[in-house]
Formats: structure tokens, C-alpha cells, sequence
């Protein structure tokens, strides 16, 4: 067998700089769409469009006329229905391919302050039975969704998040959104998920975070006002009956920032006796709302 091979041989292609190129560009297209449609439905989509290439070249290869034909006029429209199914991915892609990678970051000091009011507000929400909706921005901006609520352009702060969504404040229903340290908006209305799982196992407002975590990169952080638990929506999916402690972690974890002090620091703050704080000369004043 070995006199065989260099017949063979020469009728290789010769192996080029801009062939290897290309195969590693396809290569990186195809890893980037397989991570950013990881964990999600389109998993299952993408495999069952996987099943019906495989049945379609055994049908050729078995002679089935039939079944070959049928699926061979099933193709032309599959993509148009790829591209409405997959739509809320594609967005997101889209939205990842135009992030600024020069975008100015706040220092850890700032985050760890921000993520301390968020974790001490949700605290005194899921203690109190409090409902509340919390989106923090990331690369992709949410001007679309604040300009449908209330402009604040505020400083972030617990006694501003707890004043927002006290249960008779004309800002309770809808959402905050924030940016860096920055609650730009209040009372903001989000797209619900279309994902029909959610439709029957969630209520409004976390079927709002998780659309609002499907058209975008933004995480949304939920108080329920029925049970007091806290859920946590990010690219598509939400994690539900979390606590503060996890919720921190997870905010770490996907902010890649350090940590917010432990639960011992937190304690000395009258949020978690369920008291809200009293009013000081540089806070907003709940009683205004």
C-alpha cells in the first residue's frame, strides 16, 4: 500500500497561507455561535436542524424520492424560520460584535459600593415582601428601554432604590435601570420573554427580566412581592429562589469585579433588621414619595 502514496499525494491541494486563514476564521465563526447559543432553546433547535440534514442525505443515500423531495422543499423556507426563531440570539450577537472594547470601566471601590445598595435594597425587598425589577447595564445600551420610564440621572444609593419601589410610590410599578453607578431611570416598561416555558411558570415581572435579558446583555435582579424570593435573569435564563449571599457572587461572577463584603458587614445596616433607614440631610426622604 505504501507505492500507493505518492500517486496520491500530488493531487492534494497545496495548503496556502489564505486557506488556513480561512478555515480558521470558519472555525472562530462557528465556536462564537455554538458559546453564544450554549444553554440556551436554540440548543435544541440547532439539533433538530442537525437531525433533518442527516435524514435528507440518508434519504438520498437510500433512494427514498419521496422523503428526499420533501425535505429538499423544506429547506428554502427552514431559514426564513432559523432566522425568526433564532432572532433574540442573533440580536445579541449583533449587539456583541459592536461593544466598544475601550469602554471606560469604573473602579472596584465604585462597583463594591453599588453592588452593597443593591444587595442591601433587594435585601430589605425580599424581607419586607417588597416587589421590585432592577436591570443593570452592561456593553449593550438601554436607552431604548429608560426613555419608555421616568428620567432620573440619579446617584445610586439604598435609600433611593428603597424610596422607588415603596409599594404606594408613584415609580413602584416598572423597572429601575442602571448604569454604572448611575440610576438613569425608574418606572420603565421591558419586552416580556416569548419563550412559552416562561409564559406559564413565571409572572410579569420575571417573564419582563428575562426579555429584557434576551434582547440584550443586561442582567435584571427580581424581588417577588408574593413570596419575598430573589431571582437573578442573564442571557436568557433566570435562576430562581436565590439568595442575597448568591446573588452577590453571581453580580461578581459576571461583572468580574471583586466581591461585596460579607453578610457580618451588612448586618449593621438598619436594612437588615427590616427597618428602612431614616432620612439624613443628604438622602432622599421616603416620605416625599
Amino acid at each position: 500500500m505504501a507505492w500507493l502514496l505518492p500517486s496520491f499525494l500530488p493531487r492534494l491541494p497545496e495548503l496556502s497561507a489564505a486557506a488556513v486563514m480561512d478555515i480558521l476564521i470558519l472555525a472562530f465563526v462557528i465556536y462564537q455561535i455554538l458559546v453564544m447559543i450554549q444553554g440556551t432553546r436554540a440548543t435544541q433547535i440547532l439539533i433538530g436542524v442537525v437531525f433533518l440534514g442527516v435524514a435528507y442525505y440518508a434519504a438520498r443515500w437510500g433512494e427514498l424520492r419521496t422523503v428526499e423531495w420533501l425535505l429538499s422543499n423544506l429547506f428554502p423556507y427552514l431559514v426564513f424560520a432559523l432566522i425568526v426563531l433564532f432572532q433574540s440570539e442573533i440580536r445579541r450577537g449583533l449587539a456583541k460584535m459592536g461593544r466598544n472594547p475601550f469602554g471606560t470601566r469604573l473602579s472596584s471601590l465604585k462597583v463594591r459600593q453599588a453592588f452593597e445598595d443593591i444587595l442591601m435594597a433587594v435585601n430589605l425587598f425580599s424581607s419586607q415582601k417588597i416587589g421590585a425589577l432592577i436591570v443593570v447595564e452592561r456593553e449593550t445600551g438601554l436607552r431604548t428601554y429608560a426613555e419608555s420610564g421616568i428620567p432620573l440621572q440619579a446617584q445610586l444609593s439604598y435609600d433611593l432604590l428603597v424610596a422607588i419601589f415603596q409599594p404606594h410610590a408613584p415609580l413602584h410599578d416598572g423597572a429601575v435601570i442602571i448604569r454604572e453607578d448611575k440610576i438613569i431611570a425608574a418606572a420603565c416598561f421591558l419586552p416580556l420573554s416569548v419563550n412559552p416555558i416562561w409564559g406559564t411558570q413565571l409572572g410579569t415581572r420575571h417573564r419582563a427580566a428575562v426579555g429584557i435579558t434576551e434582547e440584550t446583555d443586561a442582567v435584571a435582579i427580581v424581588a417577588s412581592e408574593e413570596t419575598g424570593t430573589l431571582s437573578l435573569a442573564v442571557s436568557g435564563s433566570i435562576e430562581l429562589n436565590i439568595t442575597v449571599e448568591q446573588l452577590g457572587e453571581r453580580l461578581s461572577q459576571i461583572f468580574a469585579h471583586p466581591s461585596p463584603p460579607t453578610t457580618p458587614m451588612l448586618t449593621r445596616h438598619p436594612a437588615w433588621e427590616g427597618t428602612p433607614p431614616s432620612p439624613t440631610r443628604n438622602q432622599p426622604a421616603q416620605h416625599r414619595l
